[in-house]
């Protein structure tokens, strides 16, 4: 009896798979323990094997597709045996309701795209946007580095696909000639739609896409071709409703309704615009792109009774506006922020810090040999090890639990040209000032060069944002859910302070605590500041 295999569930936060390589193929016999497929989880990619003996009768998920776990990948059972009772629990079709429906031509119809991909020559591969990262919903090709036509080898890079997360090189997995790019470079699509065409050279690439196209696309071309004709028709009934207006010198001047309409609204002259329609009929580009004469003002004659008035110098300009296409990050940020902060009852806390003793501190440390440490890397330090101490914070929001984090992975937030990133330093508790450091520097030069890896880019427990070197005294952030919290760090001033009762120079930082307050009280909120604060006040017991 034939066996469905679903997604596996193969980590504890897995929720959908991506196939990155079948080891099996349909037909192929199965033995128990033979690894079927590689399959790419939200951490690794990890070999998935058999649990059935049987021959491999279909696969349900292709190389480089990803589905939701307890999604049907495959079917093994007895070459030969009838799976259509199988197929059609997942949403497919039989053959042999295929050939019930000859009988019924409305029937045969509606399984016409089902059986749609079987006219796809043998040896042409269809490529879909992949599923770049776990988080992924669609994709933005950023660059092509092949051409139609070009001749493509397994593990030739063929395109750059920008991410919500980061830009990344997509490689082929099939060996032929690129025969159709479905996605032009600066456009976005979701996963999973039609990306290229890979085969043999000189192949009909619009049978092809004919095949591939959805039963939708085919039944909406009759409408499509309905509104042509409708288009037609409202233009000749235009046509035949043109305004006729007569001028001055008794000449009709024909114009279509919407450039009257226009012409009327901007106080136009018909008679002063050039037709470029049929016969000279005005048509709206004709008024858009008009630009009256100028006409010199006749003379008045001045009187005693009406005064000389000075002719006002008005601003003459034109109005210019432009339309940028958002990018798959600027889009995602967009919507993540948006759930954060109508989704987490946000609250903030701030308090000014001492900076006296952290200046003269770095001055120290960055004296000794090799050693280069920053404001940022104090506060990093400092969070850390204050994190440890207030758990309570290092949680996220879990509906009906609260999930405590007993490792601290700091996320901090770094500009790139496309929006914002959080690289994530791992077990930052456990390193040093210097070690922090090298490793942010790392993080965000390949954060803005694009080099930084997806994983690279998750499972923050807590987030730092700095704008203090762009003079920023104090500022507000959203939190990086499912982060509890989120520290804002501005700027260090040199102000008078108020020291042992007297005004003396001193330098002052301001920090900006938001809280989620499902899990975070004010109370709790406040008593992670001041331990924060006296480690940035006392730099020294950051290096205990």
């Amino acid at each position: 009896m034939a066996e469905v295999i679903n997604m596996p569930r193969l980590s504890d936060t897995m929720e959908e798979g991506t196939v990155a390589k079948w080891l099996k193929n349909v037909g192929d016999k199965v033995e128990e323990g033979d690894i079927l497929a590689e399959i790419e989880t939200d951490k690794a990619t990890m070999e998935f094997e058999s649990f059935h003996e049987g021959t491999l009768l279909h696969i349900g998920i292709e190389e480089g597709d990803g589905a939701p776990v307890d999604s049907l990948l495959a079917i093994i059972g007895e070459e030969g045996e009838d799976i259509s009772g199988l197929l059609n629990g997942s949403g497919g079709s039989s053959e042999a309701e295929k050939e019930e429906d000859t009988a019924e031509p409305e029937a045969e119809e509606s399984s016409a795209p089902a059986s749609a991909p079987a006219n796809i020559p043998e040896g042409v591969e269809i490529v879909t946007m992949p599923r770049l990262s776990d988080t992924m919903e669609e994709g933005t090709v950023a660059s092509w580095l092949k051409s139609v036509g070009d001749e493509v080898e397994e593990g030739d890079i063929l395109a750059e696909i920008e991410t919500d997360k980061a830009t990344m090189e997509f490689e082929s997995f099939y060996s032929g000639t690129l025969l159709h790019i479905g996605i032009q470079e600066g456009e976005g699509a979701p996963v999973d739609s039609l990306l290229a065409i890979i085969g043999p050279e000189g192949t009909d690439v619009d049978a092809i896409l004919k095949a591939h196209a959805s039963g939708g696309a085919a039944k909406s071309a009759p409408k499509k071709e309905a509104s042509k004709e409708e288009a037609t028709k409202a233009e000749e009934t235009s046509k035949k409703e043109e305004t006729a207006t007569a001028t001055q010198d008794g000449q009709r001047i024909f114009a279509s309704p919407l450039a009257k309409k226009i012409a009327e609204e901007k106080g136009i002259n018909l008679a002063d615009v050039k037709g470029t329609g049929d016969n000279g009929r005005i048509v709206k580009k004709d008024i858009e792109n008009f630009t009256p004469a100028t006409k010199t003002a006749p003379s008045v004659e001045k009187t005693e009774a009406t005064p000389a008035v000075a002719p006002v110098a008005l601003p003459v300009g034109e109005e210019s506006i432009e339309e940028v296409k958002n990018s798959t990050m600027r889009k995602v940020i967009a919507k993540r922020l948006g759930e954060s902060k109508f989704t987490a009852p946000h609250y903030y806390l701030t308090i000014e810090v001492d900076m006296d003793n952290a200046k003269a501190s770095r001055v120290q440390i960055n004296n000794l040999p090799d050693t280069k440490v920053s404001f940022n890397d104090m506060v990093l330090k400092a969070c850390a090890m204050a994190l440890k101490k207030h758990p309570q914070v290092n949680t996220s929001w879990n509906g009906d639990t609260t999930v405590y984090k007993h490792h601290v992975h700091m996320g901090v937030a770094v500009a790139v040209d496309e929006g914002l990133v959080v690289p994530v330093i791992k077990f930052a508790d456990q390193l040093s000032l210097t070690q922090l450091g090298t490793a942010v520097k790392d993080l965000a030069g390949r954060a803005r060069n694009k080099k930084i890896k997806p994983d690279e880019m998750e499972g923050s427990t807590f987030t730092v944002s700095n704008l203090g070197m762009f003079g920023i005294l104090e500022f507000t952030s959203i939190i990086n859910q499912p982060n509890s919290a989120i520290l804002s760090v501005g700027a260090i001033v040199d102000k008078p302070v108020v020291k042992n009762g007297e005004i003396v120079p001193g330098s002052t930082m301001k920090i900006t605590l938001a809280c989620d307050h499902r899990t975070v009280d004010g109370a709790t909120g406040a008593q992670f500041l001041q331990t924060l604060r006296a480690y940035l006040e006392n730099p020294v017991t950051m290096l205990a």
